[in-house]
């Protein structure tokens, strides 16, 4: 009997007479510019899907058949194949697609802004007739026309090539822009009354060959040839997308994806690419300010004194345990370890958060298995999601997710409050009320037997899909709600690593390097390497100054303790817990009993209006270091422009305020901090040369025992659960999530982002608005046991009954005023006014 036939692991084709090798299913135009033959090329991008129709990458292929004219897109290499690009046939071929492509396009080549970068104008140089046989006039349109906020459409210019389209259909999902009319009327738009309303129209602008797409914020600012690129990573959110930092005149001017497999494919979301705007914002701080005691305002003084009165405040605490700082997420690596070093190691005191109580225990994420975006989207694997919705906190990690779903098979299964971005995709989505999400995983993973929170169908749906999952299980965790503790998450991801324990976890958190700073120790209870306290104190100890005695305070813990009068100084680094901290009257509180606040930041502000001194930092793009994304990915960060006005990077702050304190830092340099990180944290141990190998991809730090791992890490996790509390039959139970585009100081400051952000609304379930018996749109009192306020309501399917939910941070209504997190659940009355 005959052994049953196997696909080849490469096939063999002939490309312009030189023998090479390709993957079976990779198409000829990949196989050719791998092996350094460029076909030319409009509509091909590799990826999206193939559709063959500008018909530029036609060449003559040979399948055994005799030689043809065929689309090198459209065509998979087979064994024996012979291509050649330098035909004359190909060429006149090449020459007809030219002249008909530029038949209507208006040839303003002087006043494009693609002018110098443009692939049609490279293409018809290089592989055009040199001149048109066409004399009749051209289809004009009105130019231009704005197809969304940021977008300009100039259809004249359009070639038809159906990029901007099928990346809106297939990879963003936002099928908003399309074909319209027919043979020479045909035109790209958007169809009547809808913009093309989505999170990831520039990318559209970044594929277009031609300039029919333009940037708002871009258009007539420049010319590729006057501008300067580094490669960088984007900060925006924790994905950590590589981007290119184009500037002119020490000016940040346009963000470019780059293509990398990882972890983001070179897509960047909207509000990544053109928040560049917010860098030379005219409300960034541009010198450091005091406030004056006489007056009480805030005024302008030179650095020195600044920092003096800085240190004054910090020596004037009376023990080290009254000392705290919080934030620290907006850092590069090297500034968090020298904000460490300088609280932990200098100071002694531990009250150290990155996270502003809207993420994890540092446990919870630093001591499990961690997954990467790759392992999540391995063809065949399954994605336990316990977290917010990835198009609005984490936009390209959903593009990712979206992909690895549609193409690759992978099965979402969702417990959470609320609909996502990625429902109408998973394999089964379970919605569950506040205080119930562990319960319902916990049914779950039971095989969906006995009685539990969620829907008893959902339930069993989901646990059919678990069941058929082993060892590929990759559980993303993060927190969907603001109005319940970070504990209920933890207790929901307990419940899934007891049932599973060889699964891998996928942080979700979205703060731009809250990874790389609870890396860095920012984090009460850790130090730099994922170690604790004890794990690391011996190693510590013989290079620091002091390492502190017992764990200290959390973001929550440390408010409480200012709210008392606890804390003589608390530093805020780039955080702003008045609009960020979930409950309000807690930080309000808080800043108000600090013996004295001292902001690092870029802007003034709510939180650091209150300060007694603010020092401007510099940032995005301002400084060079390193970021750690969400699955343990550490690249690099650039300087491409000089920090705006007397702004400085927030490592040297720290030294400068340890000196005035009488201690040495020891660090000059990213580049000398970077070394004491590798010396001292073992998960970094020769991570500088990882990185130079690696390029553009960077290094994904190991987490395991053989890496310094701290175990006791983990034993947040085995902290008894929280109960949820009886339910209230009057009541609703409020969801807190987040929107991309809301009031965010940054996202103010860009010009192009800043009136994005919709107005609040409550979203309630259908079912829930029906007993009410009020209509969208209708304005009611939403009422908790903080406060009460007026919103307009609206019907939301995606909701379960008895849930309501409110986007944090939207103009026109602060969520966190609601909410009270010494509840496990805000518990909050719709009423009619």
């Amino acid at each position: 009997m005959s052994e049953p036939a196997t696909e080849a692991a490469t096939v063999t084709l002939t490309i312009n007479g030189q023998e090479v090798d390709a993957a079976p299913g990779e198409l000829v135009i990949a196989a050719a510019e791998r092996h350094g033959t460029y076909i030319p090329r409009f509509c091909y991008h590799p990826r999206m899907r193939s559709v063959g129709m500008c018909r530029m990458c036609v060449v003559d292929i040979d399948t055994g058949r005799g030689a043809s004219l065929q689309p090198a897109c459209m065509i998979e290499v087979a064994d024996g194949m012979v291509v050649d690009t330098t035909t004359e046939t190909t060429k006149k071929a090449q020459d007809g697609v030219l002249e008909l492509l530029l038949i209507n396009h208006p040839l303003d080549c002087p006043v494009c802004d693609k002018g110098g970068e443009c692939p049609l104008q490279d293409q018809t140089m290089a592989y055009g007739p040199g001149e048109s046989r066409f004399v009749e006039q051209k289809v004009h349109f009105e130019k231009p026309i704005p197809v969304n906020d940021l977008v300009l459409l100039d259809r004249e210019r359009c070639i038809l090539c159906d990029r901007c389209t099928r990346f809106a259909s297939e990879v963003a999902g936002d099928p908003l822009i399309s074909f319209m009319d027919r043979a020479v009327g045909t035109q790209i738009n958007t169809f009547p009354g809808q913009p093309f309303d989505s999170y990831f129209s520039g990318n559209t602008v970044q594929i277009c060959p031609v300039g029919a797409l333009t940037a708002t914020p871009y258009r007539f600012r420049a010319r590729p040839w006057d501008l300067s690129e580094l490669e960088s990573t984007c900060q925006t959110c924790s994905v950590g997308c590589r981007m290119g930092v184009q500037s002119s005149q020490n000016q940040v001017l346009r963000y470019l994806g780059v293509d990398v497999d990882a972890p983001s494919w070179g897509w960047l979301c909207d509000k990544g690419r053109f928040g560049f705007e917010a860098i030379d914002s005219d409300e960034r701080l541009v010198e450091p300010v005091v406030r004056h005691e006489p007056t009480g305002d805030l005024v302008e003084r030179r650095w020195s004194e600044a920092l003096r009165a800085a240190a004054s405040a910090i020596s004037a605490a009376d023990d080290p345990s009254r000392i705290a700082v919080l934030g620290g997420a907006r850092l590069t690596n090297e500034d968090a370890y020298a904000w460490t070093k300088l609280a932990k190691g200098i100071l002694g005191t531990d009250n150290v958060d990155c996270q502003l109580d809207d993420g994890l225990p540092a446990g919870a994420v630093l001591g499990a298995p961690r997954a990467t975006i790759d392992d999540a989207c391995r063809p065949g694997s399954t994605v336990l999601w316990l977290g917010p919705d990835p198009k609005e906190e984490l936009p390209v990690l959903y593009l990712r997710l979206r992909h690895a779903i549609q193409e690759d098979g992978v099965r979402l299964v969702e417990v959470t409050p609320t609909a996502t971005g990625l429902t109408e995709l998973a394999a089964a989505s379970v919605r569950c009320v506040p205080g119930t999400t562990a319960e319902v995983v916990e049914a779950i993973l039971d095989g969906g037997s006995g009685e539990a929170a969620g829907d008893p169908d959902e339930v069993a749906a989901a646990a059919r899909v678990l069941a058929e999952t082993d060892a590929e299980l990759t559980i993303a965790v993060g927190r969907p709600s603001l109005a319940e503790p970070p504990r209920a998450v933890v207790d929901a991801l307990a419940v899934a690593r007891g049932h599973r324990p060889r699964a891998r976890l996928l942080s979700l958190l979205r703060r731009g390097n809250v990874h790389g700073a609870l890396d860095m120790g920012m984090a009460p209870g850790v130090l730099p390497g994922r170690t604790s306290l004890d794990g690391g104190r011996e190693r510590f100890a013989g290079e620091w100054p002091t390492v502190p005695a017992s764990t200290g305070l959390d973001a929550r813990g440390v408010l409480g303790a200012a709210a008392a009068g606890e804390v003589d100084v608390l530093v805020l680094l780039g955080a702003d817990p008045i609009d960020d901290f979930p409950d309000r009257d807690l930080a309000e509180r808080a800043l108000a009993g600090a013996g004295r606040v001292v902001a690092v930041d870029l802007f003034l502000n709510e939180s650091a209006r209150l300060a007694d001194v603010v020092l401007p930092a510099a940032g995005f793009a301002e400084c060079d270091g390193t970021t750690t994304n969400l699955e343990g990915r550490v690249t690099t960060v650039s300087q491409a422009v000089t920090p705006t006005g007397t702004a400085r990077s927030d490592w040297m702050i720290a030294a400068e305020l340890a000196r005035l304190l009488g201690a040495d830092l020891g660090l000059e340099s990213p580049e000398q901090i970077r070394a004491e990180i590798e010396r001292l944290a073992p998960p970094h141990h020769g991570l500088g040369a990882a990185l130079d190998a690696a390029g553009s991809e960077g290094a994904v730090v190991p987490v395991d025992g053989s890496a310094g791992h701290a175990e006791d890490l983990d034993v947040v996790l085995q902290e008894p659960p929280v109960e949820g509390g009886a339910r209230d039959a009057y009541s609703l139970r409020l969801v807190c999530d987040r929107t991309l585009y809301d009031g965010g100081t940054a996202l103010r400051a860009a010009r192009s982002l800043a009136g994005l952000a919709g107005p609040a609304v409550l979203r309630m379930s259908p079912t829930d608005l029906d007993r009410l018996g009020v209509d969208d749109g209708t304005e009611v009192r939403l009422s908790s046991a903080r406060r009460s306020r007026g919103v307009p309501v609206v019907r939301d399917p995606g909701l379960p009954r008895g849930a309501a939910a409110l986007a944090v941070n939207q103009p026109g209504l602060a969520a966190n005023e609601l909410i009270d997190l010494g509840s496990p659940v805000t518990e909050v009355r719709v009423e009619t006014q």
